[in-house]
């Protein structure tokens, strides 16, 4: 979405060619693309982004919808949202906080519209989070995650599979750092160990892979993609990515014809607001975050939000607090090591646990007080993320 945004920005103001060729055929994909989230009338159009009081709340989604998508043919039915991430851009547009949100995650599912038949399913107890896409669509999504998190979500974006890797080899690659080697039959993935630079469906396996690292489970799927969109940030900011007109032109191109937007953010000029706002971040300022989630007790496959974390997060986010992650724990190293093996190493023993090695939340326990806005939280080593300025490697198995 940060590419998509600057990139429609650069492209606009670049060239009088290139302005054209953006204004004449993006824009036509962005209007064919759209979906009400049905809470248009809690936010005011987007104009100006430092006229938002706290900042830009977007919800950016990955479906898994096998039709249409891939070079192998596919045909398996529905859809969920296999990847949920909050991206919150503080008021001052000094800092980017991106949540991920296990698709494991057991919550009470809020009442939402069937957007086909126009049929209100009902709240309903104990439902898998990614069930939300099949639903209601991306509304649902927004919906589930705003109960989650507290949170009004305006701004959604949802992408397929065939999108992540055209925007991947728009990049050229992305260069991550595999502690192990991946071999994962599931998600059609063989990656040696090593430094890789990731293009097409290689890229597009690294971030579903389940199997293929850590302990096969949904919470060390999200560290490996933490590791790829660090890398990626990387990359945009270090290379001049943002700053060529038609390296960003093919990137919104193969974004826009890949995604499906909400109406608050289906327009040119919505998504030239949020680049002004994100243009000035350092790496040091973009940090991702799991969501704070413990072992499920009635299922050790699923987990459920860890109350008094949760709380801290979703508390830290209402109130645009500045977040320290300096006791986090990360998907790997901090650092990309001489050796594969140190590399390895370092990455087993700083891994995201399983699931059931997560501890309950303790319903007495007391959330951490929130300090002043102008000063930094430093989240618990209970929380696992990093900055896009470290360089971490994927979890070995």
């Amino acid at each position: 979405m940060k590419a998509l945004a600057v990139g429609l920005a650069v492209a606009l103001v670049s060239s009088v060619s290139v302005a054209a060729i953006a204004v004449g055929s993006l824009a036509g994909e962005v209007a064919k693309n759209t979906v009400s989230l049905g809470n248009e009338a809690q936010t005011a159009p987007l104009v100006d982004i430092g006229a938002i009081e706290g900042g830009v709340n977007m919800l950016i989604v990955g479906s898994d919808t096998r039709l249409d998508q891939l070079s192998v043919a596919d045909s398996t039915g529905g859809a969920r949202n296999d990847v949920t991430m909050l991206m919150h851009i503080s008021q001052d547009h000094q800092r980017v906080t991106v949540v991920s949100i296990p698709r494991d995650t057991m919550i009470t599912m809020p009442a939402c519209k069937d957007p086909v038949t126009g049929d209100m399913l009902g709240a309903a107890s104990y439902q898998q989070f990614n069930s939300a896409l099949g639903r209601g669509g991306l509304a649902c999504v927004v919906k589930a995650a705003e109960s989650v998190t507290g949170l009004t979500i305006p701004y959604a974006g949802m992408i397929s599979f065939d999108g992540v890797t055209a925007m991947t080899n728009v990049m050229g690659g992305v260069d991550v750092c595999i502690a192990k080697a991946i071999n994962d039959p599931y998600s059609n993935v063989h990656l040696a160990a090593g430094q890789q630079t990731l293009t097409g469906e290689d890229a597009l396996g690294f971030l579903r892979t389940r199997e293929g690292v850590g302990d096969g489970s949904d919470l060390a799927r999200i560290s490996s993609q933490q590791v790829y969109l660090s890398a990626l940030v990387r990359k945009m900011l270090s290379e001049g990515t943002l700053t060529n007109p038609l390296t960003i032109y093919g990137l919104a191109k193969a974004a826009l014809t890949n995604m499906q937007f909400s109406s608050q953010l289906a327009s040119l000029d919505s998504m030239i607001s949020i680049a002004k706002a994100l243009a000035g971040v350092s790496l040091a300022n973009v940090s991702f975050l799991r969501y704070p989630v413990a072992g499920d007790p009635q299922d050790p496959n699923r987990v459920v939000v860890s109350g008094s974390d949760a709380k801290i997060l979703n508390a830290a986010l209402l109130n645009d607090t500045p977040l320290d992650l300096s006791r986090t724990s990360t998907a790997g190293s901090s650092k990309v090591e001489s050796t594969v093996g140190e590399a390895a190493s370092t990455a087993a023993a700083t891994a995201t646990p399983a699931p059931d090695a997560i501890p309950a939340p303790d319903a007495t326990a007391s959330a951490t007080p929130l300090p002043t806005a102008s000063a930094a939280l430093k989240l618990p080593d209970s929380f696992t993320g990093q900055t896009a300025s470290q360089v971490t490697c994927s979890i070995g198995n």
